[in-house]
């Protein structure tokens, strides 16, 4: 990764990560220090500019759900450490570095089971690695037995979740990541079943807030999410809505508006996998009319993939959008906001990345293509920048 101590850009068109369109009296940027100096026409910069030949540029992508810790190709859950702390070091910086080079310049990283994912954070913040800005949870919070005990997180009780949660103060997180619900990878896990009651769960959000942090909520039953929010989570992941009757059959439209009123956002964790489903009416259908009712009561999504569960991979986000609109109903710029700069209110760096604006980080990509009509662009970066440097792309 190169980089300069300022740059100036022109004949650029510039999405900005929050206005409905490009704006075309808007084609020109400097960086210096790694931030964003001038966002205006060229006709105002006071430096030689670079000519970009009118590519496009756009913020960079924010993921809102990976686990760097995870090998998308092994299934078995406990498998996972078996190769040893530095051999998952590696493989960790490598997915991070892979996340960089598509255009993944901010990632949240949720439920690791040592801690190595916020090694990795530091390394990279410290310019010792390739990869994007980090905000890392450590171990979630879970039951007894429940969803990714194996990382260390078990509660019974009230002041055992907070024990949990006070291990990962310790350990300089970020967030902290709470198992609302059972999931699908853990042998024994329900996604139906809730976790941990409405009473618990607030106390971990008290708890979480005392310390300034965010709280994510690993919730598929619909149980969980009422839970959920009633607690006042900051993220409510997944959303699944499962029921008695299956995945997305307990929609449950007061508890949309709880969640509406409450502010919290929705992180579906909708990956490139998902394609498979297009053309299953009824579950598109079901889907679709789900995201629908949610958008009505202003409910606000943000773009997750649940990288490093089988068979999704860490460096697929840009593949990802365009599924997550056709699910969730959103057009292109929709779309590249929950991505951007919604993204990056939801996870606490509202006022760092997501917009091309002056005083942010200059986190941005260019294309050729214009992702704001065609989000299959995203998958063809001519260049990405984290924070001015520019970033060596292996194509």
């Amino acid at each position: 990764m190169s980089s300069q101590n300022k740059l100036s850009l022109k004949n650029l068109n510039i999405w900005n990560g929050v206005d409905d369109a490009v704006d075309k009296g808007i084609d020109a940027v400097t960086i210096e220090d790694g931030r964003f100096t001038f966002v205006g026409s060229s006709e105002e910069l006071k430096m030689d500019a670079r000519d970009m030949a009118g590519l496009n540029l756009i913020p960079g992508l924010i993921d809102a759900h990976v686990h760097l810790c995870l090998d998308p190709d092994q299934k078995d859950p406990m498998e996972q450490e078996k190769p040893g702390r530095e051999v998952l070091l590696k493989n960790i910086s490598e997915r991070a570095r892979m996340m960089l080079e598509v255009g993944i310049t901010s990632a949240r990283d949720l439920g690791g089971g040592q801690w190595l994912e916020l090694e990795i954070r530091d390394r990279i913040n410290r310019g010792e690695l390739p990869g994007p800005r980090l905000i890392c949870s450590g171990q979630p919070i879970t039951s007894i037995k429940g969803h990714c005990h194996f990382w260390g997180g078990e509660a019974k009780d009230e002041d055992e979740a907070i024990e949990v949660l006070q291990r990962q103060v310790e350990h300089q997180v970020d967030l902290i990541k709470v198992m609302a619900t059972g999931g699908n990878i853990t042998k024994g896990s329900r996604p139906i079943d809730a976790q941990f009651d409405r009473q618990t769960l607030t106390r971990i959000v008290e708890a979480a807030t005392e310390h300034g942090f965010h709280v994510a909520a690993h919730c598929h039953g619909t149980t969980g999410i009422h839970n959920a929010a009633a607690a006042g989570v900051t993220t409510i992941e997944h959303c699944s809505w499962v029921g008695e009757e299956g995945w997305g059959k307990a929609f449950d439209l007061e508890v949309v508006e709880m969640i509406s009123v409450k502010g919290i956002w929705v992180s579906p964790t909708i990956n490139s996998g998902w394609k498979r489903f297009i053309g299953n009416k009824n579950f598109e259908d079901m889907i679709q009319g789900n995201y629908a009712k949610m958008k009505a009561k202003g409910v606000r999504l943000i773009a997750s993939t649940d990288a490093g569960i089988p068979n999704v991979k860490h460096h697929h986000l840009p593949q990802a959008i365009p599924v997550f609109a056709h699910f969730a109903g959103l057009n292109p710029v929709q779309a590249l906001r929950s991505a951007t700069s919604d993204c990056a209110h939801a996870i606490g760096l509202g006022e760092v990345t997501g917009q091309i604006k002056e005083g942010y980080s200059a986190d941005f990509l260019l294309f050729e293509g214009d992702p704001t009509v065609d989000l299959e662009v995203l998958s063809q970066p001519v260049q990405v920048y984290k924070q001015g440097a520019s970033v060596s792309l292996n194509q």
